[in-house]
Parts: C-alpha cells; structure tokens; sequence
C-alpha cells in the first residue's frame, strides 16, 4: 500500500497595515539644548545640597538634644548639692540639740534622789511601785519640757 503523500499548506499569514509613517521629531532648538544639558548637573547639585541640609539638620537636632540634657543635668547638680548643704546643716542642728538634751537629762537624773537599794528591800513591791510612779512623773516634767523640733 503506498502512502499518500502529505502535503503541506502554509497559512497565509493576515496581511499588515502599512506602518504608520513616524513624524520626525521637532529639532530642538540650541538654547533647549544647552538647557537641557545644565539641568542634568543643575539636578545633581541640588540633590546633594538637600542631602546635606538633611544631614545637618540632623546634627543640629542631637546638638539641641544634647544641650538641653546639659542644662537638665546642671540644674540637677545644683540642687543636689544645695540639698546636700541643707542636710549638713541640719545634721549639725540635730548634734548640737542631741548635746543639750544629753546634758539636760543628765542633770534631771541627778536631782532625782534615789537611794540604793539594798536586795531586801527589793522583796516590798509597794516600795518599788511608788519609786516607779516617782520616777516616770519626773520622766513625763522632763519630756514635756524638752520640745523638739524636726525641720522638713
């Protein structure tokens, strides 16, 4: 058996508009030109220009931070060591009260007369409740004639 042979048909490819004639572009003048050479360093200059503005806007802002955390830390300091002067000197008021107080407790204690007693006399409770009584009556006049006084 013989094969039939194959033929083989091609499309025809569609056929194509003519391409649309391109206008020719308008010739630039030479002033355009020469702008349009300019422009492209004119751009550059004031893209690093702004880059720098930018930058030391930057700078100028840690500047002012930083001055500002100065005069916080200065301010501080100051009132740290004045508060340090308040509390020496209050210290000093409370050493030199504490010494009078000291001296006139020592002085109330011997006005008070308390004799020594002996270890029988220990066994009598009443006369030792009535000591007692004596020596915080006396302790209370002491108390209340010492005023002291505590500064904030």
């Amino acid at each position: 058996m013989a094969q039939p042979t194959r033929t083989t048909a091609k499309k025809a490819a569609p056929k194509r508009k003519p391409a649309a004639k391109r206008k020719p572009a308008p010739k630039r003048k030479a002033a355009a030109a020469a702008t349009a050479k300019k422009a492209v360093p004119d751009f550059a200059a004031r893209a690093q220009q702004a880059g720098r503005g930018a930058f030391l806007a930057g700078l100028g802002l840690y500047g002012k931070a930083f001055d500002q955390a100065q005069e916080q830390f200065d301010s501080l300091q100051g009132r740290l060591t004045a508060g340090r002067k308040d509390a020496d000197k209050l210290y000093q008021e409370l050493v030199k009260r504490g010494q009078k107080v000291e001296k006139d407790a020592r002085k109330a204690l011997g006005d008070l007369d308390l004799p020594r007693l002996e270890l029988d006399s220990l066994a009598d409770r009443k006369k030792i409740e009535a000591r007692l009584k004596q020596v915080r009556a006396r302790f209370n006049e002491l108390k209340d004639s010492v005023s002291i006084e505590i500064a904030a």
